[in-house]
């Protein structure tokens, strides 16, 4: 029984790995999107990222079955268990990150007036790369233990508040009341979505924090003051 066990336990960690790695790689496409300041998704780039997204979808729900099937046919000890229960937390995180990362590539391309989004380009590139750290972290703190990128992770979620609000102004600023029309407000109401949809990857990156913490502690942080 033990040595199924630990054979069903380290599939599900192999699985979670390719899972992990392929949002990231969405992730990464949507990073080359965004920097490029461009309103047209290249065509090999879009497929490729739909692609992903159904490999994604289906990997999830694998993972969960196999999660399940773990728990009731071997039911692990502790330390494994608050492994798997993470790992069960995580994945449902990373479909929703993959997720995200089809919305903002759609958002990209309802965007009307470019002059805008590149004056944005900017912010809008660094709250991406910053919630793609917080991603990488977040997950390397679950496979690896790693206590302080779990804790990182977490106390970085509450600069994309600040960034929000530099954002708005930013667009209030950039923007002239002469010029607005039905064409500027939309894309400033898109790239706006763009914003809370890539403050979503960081919040989601904090849950994943939040889980590597239960694996490595057994302690639930969610919702709690996190001590150093």
């Amino acid at each position: 029984m033990t040595i199924k066990k630990d054979d069903a336990i380290n599939h599900i960690h192999a699985d979670f790995e390719e899972l992990a790695n392929l949002v990231l790689e969405q992730l990464d496409l949507m990073e080359q999107v965004i920097i490029s300041g461009e309103i047209e998704v290249p065509d090999e780039d879009l497929k490729r990222i739909q692609t992903n997204e159904k490999d994604i979808d289906k990997r999830e729900v694998k993972l969960s079955d196999k999660i399940v099937n773990a728990i009731v046919l071997y039911k692990p000890v502790a330390s494994d268990l608050r492994w798997i229960m993470a790992c069960y937390r995580i994945i449902l995180s990373l479909e929703r990150i993959g997720d995200i990362v089809i919305n903002i590539t759609d958002f990209v391309k309802k965007i009307k007036t470019p002059e805008v989004y590149e004056k944005l380009r900017e912010v809008l590139s660094n709250m991406t790369i910053q919630s793609i750290k917080m991603v990488r972290k977040s997950l390397l703190a679950y496979l690896n233990d790693d206590r302080e990128f779990a804790v990182w992770t977490i106390k970085n979620d509450v600069v994309f508040d600040e960034i929000n609000h530099k954002l708005l102004k930013k667009i209030i600023a950039k923007t002239d009341t002469a010029e607005s029309n039905k064409h500027l407000l939309m894309s400033i109401v898109t790239i706006k979505e763009m914003m809370s949809n890539i403050e979503r990857i960081a919040d989601h990156a904090t849950n994943i924090a939040e889980a590597a913490i239960y694996s490595i502690e057994g302690k639930d942080v969610r919702h709690h003051k996190l001590d150093q």
